[in-house]
C-alpha cells in the first residue's frame, strides 16, 4: 500500500486517485488474508480521518472506499486507470 501511495504522490496525475486506491488495496490483498485485513484497517482509517478533516465530502470518500473494496476483492485496479497515466504506474 505504501508503494501505491508514494507512486500516487510522485505521479501527481489528475484523476488518478481512485486508481491508486484500488491498486494499493489490490497489492495488499495479494499478500493474503493479513494483507486484506491491513488494507481494510488502513483504508478505512485514512478515509475516516481524511473525510472528517479535509472537507472533501461524503461522495468523494464513498468513491474512494468503492475503489478500495474493488482492489481488495481482487478486481483489476486498471478499471480506474485514467487515460494517459504513464505506464510506469
Amino acid at each position: 500500500m505504501w508503494r501505491g501511495y508514494w507512486d500516487m504522490r510522485e505521479a501527481n496525475y489528475k484523476n488518478s486517485d481512485k486508481y491508486f486506491h484500488a491498486r494499493g488495496n489490490y497489492d495488499a490483498a495479494r499478500r493474503g488474508p493479513g494483507g486484506v485485513w491491513a488494507a481494510k484497517i488502513f483504508s478505512d482509517g485514512r478515509e475516516f480521518f481524511q473525510g472528517s478533516s479535509s472537507g472533501r465530502g461524503v461522495e468523494d470518500s464513498r468513491a474512494d472506499q468503492f475503489a478500495n473494496e474493488w482492489g481488495r476483492s481482487g478486481k483489476d485496479p486498471n478499471h480506474f486507470r485514467p487515460q494517459g497515466l504513464p505506464n510506469k504506474y
